[in-house]
C-alpha cells in the first residue's frame, strides 16, 4: 500500500510539473489517503501483535 501511495505522488507531481492541475490534485489526494489509511493498518498491527504475545515477565 506504501508503493501505492508513492507511485500516485510521483503521478501527481509529473503532473503538477507538466500543467495538468486537476490530475495532480486527484493524483495527491489518492496518494494521501493511501498513506493514512497504510499508517492506520500499521498501527493496527502493532497493537494487535503486542496484544497477541501478551505480557512480558
Amino acid at each position: 500500500m506504501l508503493y501505492w501511495a508513492a507511485v500516485f505522488f510521483i503521478i501527481a507531481i509529473i503532473a503538477a510539473v507538466f500543467g495538468f492541475g486537476g490530475i495532480a490534485a486527484g493524483a495527491a489526494s489518492i496518494a494521501k489517503i493511501l498513506f493514512i489509511l497504510f499508517i492506520v493498518l500499521f498501527v493496527l498491527s502493532l497493537i494487535v501483535s503486542g496484544i497477541r504475545r501478551g505480557p512480558r515477565p
